[in-house]
């Protein structure tokens, strides 16, 4: 919902990040840190309609283009790239995302045929914004983020299930806040229009209480944690790897996780339909490489987390605690997940129940269309 073409129009957006411990400046590959917002006003009613007009639209042209993330040449540089027309493939700071940058540096795009331009945002929001604009072809983004996307004019469809949170996205409260009901009353900071903004709304939804129950802060997630440890404000909702700093503050605790929603927060590969119309063939590459990198990581984890600790900017050690966090997708489990169902273990299910969330909680003003959304057939065709 939250992090889309609009979500510069409404906000920040997700996983805007820069390595813990580190400055935009400093981050090795930092890009977009310090670029430009769509829009850095107008998330400050409730009740945001997602609506798409001609200004709009070039607002988000401005801030893809401006706001734009680190490119890396294919694995091997141009003499090593397969032949074909090139796919920019964009990602953010998510621990299932980071197997992307184990992709490019162990060369499997290339073995799978596919001439990739790897491309990593600072910005999630910035991310967002460039696949809607059609300034990348492929960005990995949530199924609640989609949603938003397509329901503000973007052509995008789903065609692999990276992952689920499974706890790494969390309310960290400091000490004496023991409960998310123990919320009432108290200053809560969160990228607003995100999916931790839409975490804290579904726990305060849980514990029987909305948005006018606290004092909502939004601040960009890198921010908000660090407001949050100086004492600032009360509460955080964040994602990991920032969760690793929100718990520096002594005796902080996280109140409420992604664990508590089973299926509510699924990250997606998501492509443009322009993508799957013109170069099917590329879009299978991409699924291919993803399952091939997710089973060299299991056999070499060592390697592994050390390429995704260094693209995150926290230790081995800290990159070790967000595995049970962040639950990564078998294949069996992308080709459950895309099987129609009526639990939150099926995509389209899951996807009615957030469409629906965002409508009553007045997110977006009409329920985006599912038609489209999901398509399995890259999925089935991995050998």
């Amino acid at each position: 919902m939250f992090r889309n073409v609009l979500r510069g129009l409404l906000g920040q957006g997700r996983r805007t990040y820069s390595s813990p411990g580190h400055s935009a400046a400093s981050t090795t590959h930092a890009a977009s840190a310090a670029g430009p917002h769509s829009v850095s006003a107008g998330r400050t009613r409730r009740g945001r309609a997602l609506t798409v007009g001609a200004a709009a639209l070039s607002v988000a042209l401005v801030a893809a283009a401006c706001g734009g993330g680190d490119s890396d040449e294919p694995a091997g540089g141009a003499s090593g790239a397969p032949a074909g027309k090139k796919i920019t493939l964009a990602f953010s700071a998510w621990p299932g995302w980071f197997p992307w940058q184990v992709a490019q540096e162990k060369g499997f795009f290339a073995k799978n045929g596919v001439n990739v331009e790897l491309k990593y945002f600072d910005s999630y929001t910035d991310s967002l914004n460039a696949l809607a604009t059609g300034n990348v072809d492929a960005n990995s983004q949530t199924l609640s983020d989609t949603l938003a996307s397509v329901g503000g004019g973007a052509e995008e469809t789903i065609v692999l299930t990276n992952d689920n949170s499974t706890g790494n996205d969390q309310i960290i409260a400091k000490p004496g806040i023991n409960s998310i009901a123990d919320l009432k009353g108290k200053t809560v900071a969160a990228e607003q229009g995100t999916v931790d903004h839409y975490l804290l709304l579904l726990a305060l939804a849980k514990a029987g209480l909305t948005e006018k129950d606290v004092t909502f802060q939004p601040l960009l997630t890198d921010a908000a944690a660090a407001a949050f440890v100086a004492g600032q404000v009360d509460a955080v909702g964040v994602f990991a790897p920032f969760t690793t700093t929100a718990l520096g503050l002594a005796g902080s605790k996280a109140i409420a996780t992604s664990a508590d929603f089973p299926g509510a927060i699924p990250d997606h590969l998501a492509v443009s339909k322009k993508l799957v119309t013109d170069n099917p063939q590329g879009v299978q590459g991409l699924v291919n490489t993803w399952f091939q990198t997710i089973d060299w990581i299991k056999a070499n984890k060592t390697e592994a987390y050390e390429i995704m600790a260094k693209r995150a900017g926290v230790s081995v050690a800290d990159y070790e605690t967000y595995d049970k966090g962040t639950t990564i997708f078998t294949l069996d489990q992308n080709l459950e997940a895309f099987t129609p169902g009526s639990t939150d273990e099926h995509l389209d299910y899951q996807a009615k129940k957030i469409s629906d969330f965002l409508v009553s909680t007045k997110l977006v003003d009409k329920a985006p269309s599912l038609d489209g959304l999901l398509d399995d057939t890259f999925v089935k065709a991995v050998k």
